[in-house]
């Protein structure tokens, strides 16, 4: 029972972490001419939103592997364990 909460607040805590980072990079970080993207404004954008858009998707790619990789051996081990 404890191992199965410590597993579901793992999930958690990565979930709230892709949730925060995206809201930075789509609501906090907007570009001012508008849009969640930057398309073809990426080449008129302030180097200093790009390069912070840029850290947080960074940040969010980093945490999103190590969710996958945490589902992947925790689940892969639930499959094994049961054969």
């Amino acid at each position: 029972m404890f191992k199965k909460g410590i597993h579901y607040l793992i999930i958690l805590l990565f979930i709230s972490e892709l949730c925060y980072l995206s809201y930075v990079i789509f609501i906090v970080l907007r570009p001012e001419m508008g849009g969640i993207t930057l398309s073809d404004n990426a080449a008129i954008v302030d180097m200093d939103l790009l390069t912070k858009r840029r850290l947080y998707a960074i940040e969010f790619w980093v945490a999103f592997s190590g969710f996958a990789i945490y589902l992947a051996i925790t689940e892969l081990k639930q499959i094994f364990n049961r054969e």
